[in-house]
């Protein structure tokens, strides 16, 4: 398994940032000479969690491992803190570099399939929000959605109050990601207005998880759901035992793999795989 750090100028941030690369292509297995790897691989864009990096799905998961066993390429950019979102007033526009340029440029430099069936985006917390809006945003690039114990934060945003005393709920901090708050709602921010834009084949696929013990966000998810089954939204949700972080995230990113219904290869070898066939 290639795993790759590169970094480029992105034009939609007009700065040089970095992403980490799972990349199948340097896959061997021994006692397969038939074995041939596809000319262009299934993509997964998975975005990590508020003060997360572009390892942090490498350092938390193994990700790693299960990508190689399904020929799938995994794409982690960084968002910073951002909630990959577009904001005008500072020229973050995270959503454009996540549903635009970075899938561009990632086809550009890599053998990827630019096919709609075979491009998935998916994230945790944070980057269960950022999966979430833009899997919708960009539902023609993206067929399937993770969101693994997403931020539906919107209402809690709107509560929001200027001497909250935790910097990244402050409602000071809101309004640098998401500019002007009376706007948010209705807006391509918002998850529920994105999916009530769309046609019901428009819509992707949705995979959504979160802990029975995530305080967190557990309410809100169990509210999202109630929400698209009323709406008749093609979904899935599953809860289980866990909290908000890497335990559960790591257990229900495979179970996410499982669900993509990627076609399962030999295991090529590696450190954690050193079985040869005996002949």
């Amino acid at each position: 398994m290639a795993h790759l750090t590169c970094n480029f100028f992105a034009k939609s941030l007009m700065r040089t940032v970095d992403i980490t690369i799972i990349l199948p292509t340097d896959k061997v297995a021994f006692g397969d000479a038939n074995q041939k790897l596809p000319k262009t691989f299934k993509t997964l864009y998975l975005l990590h969690g508020i003060f997360g990096s572009t390892s942090d799905w490498i350092n938390g998961t193994r990700i790693e491992a299960w990508a190689q066993e399904r020929n799938l390429v995994v794409v982690m950019p960084s968002g910073e803190n951002k909630f990959y979102v577009d904001n005008p007033y500072s020229g973050d526009n995270f959503s454009t570099f996540i549903g635009r340029e970075l899938v561009e440029f990632t086809r550009r430099s890599f053998p990827l399939s630019t096919k709609r069936e075979d491009t998935y985006i998916g994230g945790l917390s944070m980057g269960g929000y950022g999966a979430l809006t833009n899997g919708l945003k960009y539902h023609d690039t993206f067929s399937k959605i993770i969101a693994l114990s997403p931020a539906l934060i919107l209402d809690s945003v709107l509560e929001s109050t200027y001497d909250s005393p935790i910097p990244f709920r402050n409602r000071h901090y809101y309004e640098s990601i998401f500019g002007d708050l009376n706007q948010l709602k209705g807006s391509d921010k918002d998850y529920k207005a994105l999916i009530e834009k769309l046609e019901p084949d428009e819509i992707p696929d949705i995979y959504m998880a979160c802990g029975t013990e995530d305080d967190l966000i557990y309410d809100t998810c169990v509210a999202f759901d109630t929400y698209m089954k009323e709406h008749q939204i093609k979904h899935t949700y599953i809860t289980g035992p866990g909290g908000h972080d890497w335990i559960f995230w790591d257990t229900y990113i495979l179970k996410a793999f499982n669900w993509l219904k990627l076609s399962t290869s030999i295991k090529g070898i590696n450190s954690g795989n050193v079985e040869i066939e005996r002949r």
